[in-house]
């Protein structure tokens, strides 16, 4: 299955990917925000990504992609990222695997193109609930922050009152 030979091309060449990817992100304006996020942490999530690609698009369940991407959307709320940041270094990261997919699928055949179609299918469709599941995480910790500030502020007036 071209599919599958496509997304283990992806994960032998996660490393290279990531530190591209990385570099397209911290540069661009876009995603200036995400500079609050250790270093560190910003690589482990996207080699997180490349590395596992056949286990998110395969195995993974909905479950356990929403757990994971509420989670990341969390963090990045904790963080005080702008949403807009995060989603588009979300939507790089799509595009910088789709054109990897599109520059070494070389399609010569019918198969092969409809091997390539279904994995950017699967890429699709997984970057369309990670973004989902990470807005979810994101507007569920900015509520719990908003409302901590608020019992914060109520409980400072009461003892000036």
């Amino acid at each position: 299955m071209l599919a599958g030979r496509l997304v283990k091309l992806i994960e032998k060449n996660s490393e290279q990917l990531a530190r591209e990817l990385s570099e397209k992100v911290w540069s661009s304006p876009r995603c200036s925000d995400l500079r609050k996020v250790p270093p560190d942490e910003l690589r482990a999530r996207t080699r997180e990504i490349y590395d596992n690609l056949s286990n998110w698009l395969m195995d993974k369940t909905e479950a356990e992609v929403e757990q994971r991407y509420t989670e990341i959307g969390a963090r990045r709320a904790e963080q005080g990222v702008a949403y807009s940041h995060f989603l588009w270094a979300i939507t790089a990261t799509k595009e910088h695997m789709c054109a990897f997919v599109q520059r070494e699928g070389l399609s010569d055949s019918a198969m092969e193109l409809h091997g390539e179609l279904e994995l950017m299918h699967l890429l699709n469709q997984f970057f369309d609930r990670a973004l989902y599941y990470t807005a979810v995480g994101y507007e569920r910790e900015r509520a719990r922050i908003g409302s901590n500030l608020k019992r914060r502020r109520e409980d400072h007036q009461k003892v000036y009152l």
